[in-house]
Order: C-alpha cells, then structure tokens, then sequence
C-alpha cells in the first residue's frame, strides 16, 4: 500500500479495562483497523495517566491499577480515517480521540521484489 505524504494519525486513549464483545477494546480497534485495510495501528501501554474522571492510573507496585492507559495510533489518509472513525465512534464509551495532521515521510515494508 502506497500512503498520500499528506495523512492523518487518529490516536485514542483509552483504559486498559476497556472491552467491546468481550474482548479488550485496543484489540478490537486493530482488529477492525486491519479488516477496514487502514495502513497501520500500534497500541502502546502507559505506565501513569489519568483522564476525565481525574483518577490516576499507575504501574507503581504499590499502587497496582488494572487499567492502565492504552493509547491506539493509526495513520492512514484523511478520508480513510474519517470512515474508519464513523465506523467505530460509538464503540468507544470512555476516553479521547484526536486526530492530527501529519506528512508520512517512509512507509515500506521489508519484503523484496
């Protein structure tokens, strides 16, 4: 797949908790993601948040919270995203979408011709 240089990362920060049809919600995210044919997702763990319930979220062993913060990124074109969003907005019931403007610079795979 060939990307645009003008592009758009759609990042949603959600709780690790977080389950859509029983499994958890950064997974069904990249799941869909892949089955749409969007160009990429990765999900990165937080070891410290908080969000708009303002309660913090730590890794500390003293402090141990099974709802870490889990932020999924995407990149793919504008519109790609844009249909991607409308198909999964209502699935996310807590947490922060945003999208960004962006420039892909590289976008290749390491299979040879």
């Amino acid at each position: 797949m060939k990307l645009l240089d003008e592009g758009q990362l759609l990042r949603i920060y959600i709780g690790e908790s977080d389950t859509y049809e029983k499994i958890p919600l950064y997974e069904w995210l990249v799941i869909e993601a892949k089955k749409q044919g969007l160009a990429g997702a990765t999900v990165f763990r937080g070891i410290m948040g908080f969000g708009a319930n303002s309660r913090i979220h730590t890794s500390k062993i003293l402090r141990l919270s099974f709802d870490l913060p889990i932020i999924v990124d995407i990149v793919d074109s504008p519109d790609r995203i844009q249909n991607f969003l409308a198909s999964v907005g209502d699935v996310i019931h807590s947490g922060l979408v945003i999208l960004e403007n962006t420039r892909v610079h590289l976008y290749r795979n390491n299979v040879q011709p």
